[in-house]
């Protein structure tokens, strides 16, 4: 029989014991539904953050300890919970009070003395923990990831990593090489994350799917709208049935691929950052009496990146045609 695969799902935050309750209710109707949408079993997991780390101290900083009996009561529903834990004594609580699967989160990821005090509260205080997940630190470090992971290890339960990306950005290179160093360990996506948008989580949930990915780890509110953390980016537990698709074999092309449109991606939205820029300068000119076409600066910018260019083994054709066309857009911005 083929390795389950994984899907955590859940709100963001713990925000009220009905709250968390009916999603798991709605949920559970659904897993029927979710199971005939790929040829493995499925693990389905219910994710509820009740410590939050927040940037700013203004912000939802979860119900804390009181969470705990919630995600109890909907073990008693017959589903696993997980919930984050950012220090030993969060993860201490949170195995204590019976919690299946703990993950670590980005920023705490970014603290290896931070992590390896989790793992020694979680190895004093394992008690019927399922499974610790990992999620990749916020810059793109695959390094840290990897000794992340390798810290969990040592506690002898299976380890999952969630890919969540760097900053809204997929970061699929990272996910790539982190697959082929530890390919036995569940390589799950986060695409509420990844995107920050509800949007997107399902285009990047079937990207996942093509990837070979082992699951999925989606935010879902049943009022996303009115959700008191990451609003923008949670879907409603129905919409997880365009999100669950059965995960293709792995493959190089398609990773590369990947990356290749994640580098695009970026290019585009560059191209639109300095179309922006253009358009200040036509008004700082327009403002002083300036002729938009400076022709002397034009010439000196296309030297700069010809040089560049030979350096890099980039032709000089390709960077005439590039820098011509970005020229001739930013006059147009100008004018």
């Amino acid at each position: 029989m083929s390795q389950p695969l994984i899907l955590v799902a859940g709100p963001c935050a713990a925000e009220t014991r009905e709250q968390m309750l009916t999603i798991a209710s709605e949920l559970l109707s659904l897993q029927p539904q979710l199971q005939q949408a790929v040829e493995q079993p499925l693990q389905f997991v219910f994710r509820a953050g009740i410590w939050k780390p927040r940037t700013s101290p203004h912000s939802f900083q979860g119900v804390g300890d009181t969470g705990l009996e919630w995600l109890q009561a909907v073990q008693r529903k017959g589903l696993s919970v997980a919930t984050e834990a950012g220090t030993a004594i969060q993860a201490q609580k949170a195995v204590e009070a019976g919690v299946d699967i703990v993950w670590i989160g980005s920023r705490t990821c970014a603290n290896p003395l931070q992590v390896q005090e989790i793992v020694s509260a979680l190895r004093d205080n394992g008690g019927t923990l399922k499974a610790v997940a990992v999620k990749n630190p916020m810059h793109e470090d695959v390094g840290l990831w990897q000794g992340n992971i390798e810290r969990m290890m040592s506690l002898g339960v299976p380890v999952w990593a969630v890919h969540r990306g760097c900053n809204h950005r997929s970061c699929w290179r990272m996910a790539y090489e982190l697959r082929r160093s530890y390919p036995d360990v569940p390589l799950l996506i986060d695409p509420s994350h990844m995107s920050g948008m509800a949007q997107r989580v399902s285009v990047l949930s079937r990207k996942a799917a093509e990837l070979g990915y082992d699951g999925w780890m989606i935010e879902t509110h049943n009022m996303p709208e009115k959700a008191m953390s990451d609003a923008q980016q949670q879907i409603l537990p129905r919409e997880l049935c365009r999100c669950i698709v059965q995960p293709k074999e792995p493959d190089t092309l398609s990773w590369l691929r990947a990356e290749i449109d994640e580098v695009d991606e970026e290019l585009w939205q560059t191209v639109l950052k300095r179309m922006e820029v253009s358009r200040r300068i036509g008004e700082y000119k327009r403002q002083t009496g300036m002729e938009v076409v400076q022709p002397t600066r034009f010439d000196f910018i296309l030297r700069q990146r010809l040089e560049w260019a030979k350096e890099k083994g980039l032709s000089d054709n390709t960077i005439n045609v590039m820098m011509n066309a970005l020229h001739e857009e930013s006059i147009r911005q100008q004018q």
